[in-house]
């Protein structure tokens, strides 16, 4: 049975078992009201009749027709041994053909002590109420037979058996046609009741067949257990449908990495090949030609050692931080310096205290050495004068971060172009940025130019792209300290790369908030 059913049959159980109790208990205790009313008449009919000397012949007394108040009655005259001296009735047939009267000697009826008791009808079917009174002895007369004798009155409750058959019909009737309407109306109720469920399995079922958008409509009521059951399970609709899709964006992003790491890794191997298969066939006669080949293999061999190194960090990063998904973010852009040397194991982060006013000075240092005839100048944030920015983080690491900015920007920049190193502290971060006032980038490609592999150098030539792989681990080393490392860009307008590390300390009085 479905839910809905066993509701509506559940209440209907219960409010039968209601109705049949109260009919019960209401029909006993109308039987008991009108069987106590006949035994108030019955005593008060025995009472006078007890005090009636015992009637003689076959007529019935005036006196006793007088007493006979109850309908279908008899009044009974017995002497002390029980044996019956006269009875008298209604003159109408009695029915069941009237009380089956037990023996009632003298004993007997002073052992009932004139409480009324049941006997049942001579041809059964219903019962009689009887008293039984002991006559006193002054209501025989001097020639009496010497014994006082009792009377015995018996009174049928038919007409109480009648009326409360009638009252329990009715009740089953009135209940039988209350349960039907009772019944007829929970369905629309209980169906009404069960409608969100009803949405929640249709929402179920598109959700089964590849609908993830779909969403349950939320009630009127959300303080309701059904409200808040919706609630619940929208949000968690919500991410399910959030990480199916970053599980699709990431299966995306998995292919087009082995997709670009192959093309990467393919690219120093076919040049090894090369040079070795001139080799092998002796394309390289002279000395010279020899010592020019194996100089080629070497660099395309260092350049392949260093593409792996770059990736193996990088996947080291995220194994670090896939617990707090904080590291290993997709990033990308110009080489990486400083990667382990082949076979070494990524080092964990070595955070000390520190200052990146000092990264800002070497950097300065390192552009100048870079290309001297370019204009550097060392600001704050966004300008005005340098001032410290304190730091609990691997400096060798930073360094590797900045020395990755200042190359980026001396290479994807004009000769000639300013650049600009800020250091200082902003809000509660610590900030160094590298901003220079080269082509900028577009939206799509500021969107992109933390992805891994990526270049916006579409020609893909090492001289201007680099492997795309080194703003993608300047990226994760910021993001495995706690920070972030963030890009402002607009066509013509330059690029500013900005790393932001939580301050060890309460921030300085008066720093403006959040820069980037």
């Amino acid at each position: 049975m479905s839910l809905r059913s066993r509701l509506l049959v559940l209440c209907l159980a219960l409010v039968a078992v209601g109705l049949l109790g109260t009919g019960l208990l209401v029909t006993t205790a109308l039987h008991g009201y009108l069987q106590d009313r006949v035994d108030d008449r019955l005593a008060l009919t025995g009472g006078v009749a007890a005090r009636l000397s015992p009637p003689t012949g076959t007529g019935t007394p005036l006196g006793v027709r007088a007493l006979n108040v109850l309908g279908d009655t008899t009044v009974t005259y017995v002497d002390d041994a029980g044996a019956t001296r006269s009875t008298f009735d209604t003159g109408t047939v009695l029915p069941g053909g009237g009380p089956e009267l037990p023996g009632l000697d003298r004993p007997a009826v002073l052992a009932h002590e004139g409480r009324p008791f049941t006997v049942p009808a001579r041809d059964g079917g219903h019962d009689w109420r009887v008293v039984a009174l002991a006559q006193p002895a002054e209501v025989f007369p001097p020639d009496g037979p010497g014994s006082r004798g009792s009377v015995v009155v018996a009174t049928s409750l038919a007409e109480v058996d009648r009326t409360t058959a009638e009252v329990r019909n009715l009740s089953l009737t009135a209940g039988s046609a209350l349960l039907a309407l009772l019944g007829a109306a929970g369905w629309f109720a209980v169906r009404s009741g069960l409608r969100p469920l009803t949405r929640i399995e249709e929402t179920a079922t598109a959700i089964t067949d590849g609908d993830y958008s779909h969403r349950i409509p939320e009630p009127a009521a959300p303080h309701t257990e059904v409200g808040r059951l919706t609630t619940c399970l929208n949000r968690m609709l919500d991410r399910i449908d959030t990480a199916f899709r970053a599980r699709t964006e990431a299966e995306a992003r998995t292919r087009r990495f082995f997709a670009d790491a192959g093309h990467e890794l393919r690219t120093p191997l076919v040049g090894i090949k090369g040079y070795t298969d001139l080799y092998r066939m002796g394309a390289t006669p002279t000395r010279e030609d020899v010592d020019r080949t194996m100089t080629r293999i070497a660099e395309e061999s260092e350049r392949l050692t260093r593409l792996v190194e770059q990736m193996l960090l990088l996947a080291r990063l995220d194994e670090d931080t896939a617990g707090g998904g904080t590291a290993g973010g997709t990033t990308a852009g110009g080489d990486a310096a400083g990667a382990p040397a082949p076979g070494e194991p990524v080092p964990a982060l070595d955070p000390a205290p520190m200052d990146l006013r000092t990264l800002a000075a070497d950097a300065l240092r390192d552009v100048r050495a870079l290309d001297s005839t370019r204009p550097v100048t060392l600001t704050g944030p966004g300008g005005g004068p340098p001032a410290t920015a304190p730091a609990h983080a691997d400096e060798a690491r930073l360094r590797q971060v900045v020395t990755n900015l200042i190359g980026n920007a001396v290479t994807h920049t004009p000769p000639g172009t300013p650049l600009r190193i800020g250091v200082g502290t902003a809000g509660s971060h610590a900030v160094l940025e590298v901003a220079d006032r080269g082509p900028g980038l577009t939206d799509a490609e500021r969107a992109r130019v933390f992805d891994r592999f990526y270049r916006t150098d579409a020609s893909r030539t090492r001289t201007t792209g680099g492997s795309g792989l080194g703003l993608a681990i300047a990226h994760a080393l910021v993001t495995a300290h706690g920070g972030r490392l963030t890009v402002d860009a607009a066509p013509g307008r330059g690029c500013t790369f900005r790393i932001l590390l939580p301050l060890p300390g309460p921030p300085p009085d008066g720093a403006a908030e959040g820069a980037g």
